[in-house]
């Protein structure tokens, strides 16, 4: 059953009393979902990385072609091998995001 229809049929409650912590399941079921949206955002901070080494990469590439043209075949191969590098852990950043909000309960 879908977290909206369990939230619409009934009122999430959340009782707390003496010590003890009681909840029902619209509750426990809306703070697993929210949780997993948090869990697959804090995945993609790894996103943030590789688009920073990517940026740097080209930077560097491109004063260094400025600097010494007659290397720039060289340059050119060994910045498109470090990029697709730094691309390999954003696209594993977001394999695992995915797998925290489509797989599993």
């Amino acid at each position: 059953m879908r977290l909206e229809k369990l939230i619409t049929k009934s009122s999430a409650k959340v009782i707390i009393t003496e010590g003890k912590f009681e909840m029902d399941e619209a509750a426990a079921l809306a703070i697993a979902q929210g949780l997993k949206y948090l869990g697959a955002g804090l995945a993609m901070v790894g996103t943030l990385g590789a688009g920073l080494g990517i940026g740097i990469l080209g930077s560097g590439a491109v004063q260094g072609i400025a600097r010494n043209p007659d290397a720039a075949g060289a340059i050119q191969i060994n910045m498109i091998l470090a990029i697709a590098f730094a691309e390999a852990v954003a696209i594993y950043a977001l394999v695992v995001a995915m797998l925290i909000l489509f797989v599993g309960g």
